[in-house]
């Protein structure tokens, strides 16, 4: 991965935030980078991004942050506009993610909102460049995009970064496209388990859905909610489980259900997608999908590991040492919808 050549050195300082009951995995996965830890916020690390490529505790990267004291609505504003003016590209498309992390109900998003309101009025009268290449989007970030975040930790203080593209697009296995990383839960009731928001959340970070006609295995299905998923795409599905999936999902036509271990299937052919949620000591599934990485049995996969406590969690090195250069594009995440689990998913 080769960042721009005018874009982040090697190793400079950078802000990952964390979920607090996860900062401590956190700190040992970019143990000895860690220079500073930010009380309810995350750590600062000096390390290559380039070469870390995937952090799974980490809920978002902030790049080459810098504090910001700015005393008023106008202040943030112009700090940001002055951060960015002949810094990202000219006309090139670049995103905002504005957002607070402090106090308790609306004061922190009323005062974000103002601030955006300030930029954009400023914007108007003398940066109008800036202003028709600013993307109201939420979206996977392109290698076009620039992305500049700037988070209050209180009204007159944060941080703020700006990552140039291509970098923020190079770096998509740390930089989410989505404000602070954060997503909510998927909502459906008819599906057979919450479970089914994990696999939704790691196709909107991979920026990549499960399609109709596309073909799918899912190992431990039962009892079905990532099937239940991939049938609603229109996709066909090969269900391996000891167990029976839900009584409707059984009698889906593009279902084929097979009764057995999931650790020993192995496709006739190339798949579509390998969708794993099965329940399993940590190293059994990375060993799983690692296997299926070596033999390229699969295009695309999404498949969760799951922890019994905190001492297993530096099994994951396996998974950033072996299966990163596998693959075009790699996620080791803990998303917003684990518990004390981790998601890895990418496209072959």
């Amino acid at each position: 991965m080769k960042l721009a050549s005018r874009g982040l050195p090697a190793t400079i300082v950078h802000l990952f935030l964390s979920d607090p009951d996860f900062e401590k995995p956190l700190v040992e996965e970019l143990r000895p980078a860690v220079t500073q830890v930010v009380p309810d916020l995350g750590l600062m690390a000096e390390v290559d991004l380039a070469a870390l490529r995937c952090a799974a505790f980490a809920r978002q990267v902030l790049p080459d942050v810098h504090a910001v004291s700015a005393a008023s609505i106008n202040a943030w504003a112009d700090t940001i506009i002055d951060a960015v003016a002949g810094v990202l590209p000219d006309e090139q498309p670049w995103r905002l993610h504005l957002w607070p992390v402090y106090g308790e109900g609306r004061a922190g998003m009323n005062r974000c909102a103002l601030i955006r309101t300030a930029l954009m009025e400023r914007m108007k009268k003398r940066r109008r460049h800036l202003l028709r290449s600013l993307e109201d989007a939420d979206s996977i970030l392109t290698p076009q995009t620039s992305l500049v975040q700037a988070v209050l930790t209180a009204p007159d203080a944060g941080w703020l970064s700006v990552c140039r593209a291509p970098d923020a697009h190079a770096l998509r296995g740390l930089i989410s496209p989505f404000i602070g990383g954060w997503l909510p839960w998927a909502e459906d009731k008819n599906a057979p388990s919450r479970a089914f928001a994990k696999l939704v959340e790691s196709e909107l970070r991979l920026g990549k859905q499960i399609a109709a006609g596309e073909t799918v295995v899912d190992l431990g299905a039962a009892p079905g909610s990532w099937t239940y998923i991939a049938l609603q795409r229109g996709a066909f599905v090969t269900a391996l489980d000891r167990s029976e999936l839900r009584e409707d999902l059984m009698r889906n036509p593009r279902l084929r259900f097979q009764t057995g271990d999931a650790f020993k299937f192995a496709p006739p052919e190339v798949v579509d997608w390998l969708i794993c949620d099965v329940i399993a000591a940590p190293l059994r599934s990375i060993d799983l999908l690692l296997e299926w990485l070596r033999d390229r049995r699969m295009r695309n996969f999404v498949v969760t590991i799951k922890f019994q406590g905190g001492d297993e969690y530096g099994l994951l090195r396996q998974l950033k040492e072996h299966a990163a250069s596998q693959c075009e594009d790699f996620h080791l995440k803990r998303l917003c919808a684990n518990k004390n689990e981790v998601c890895a998913f990418g496209r072959v």
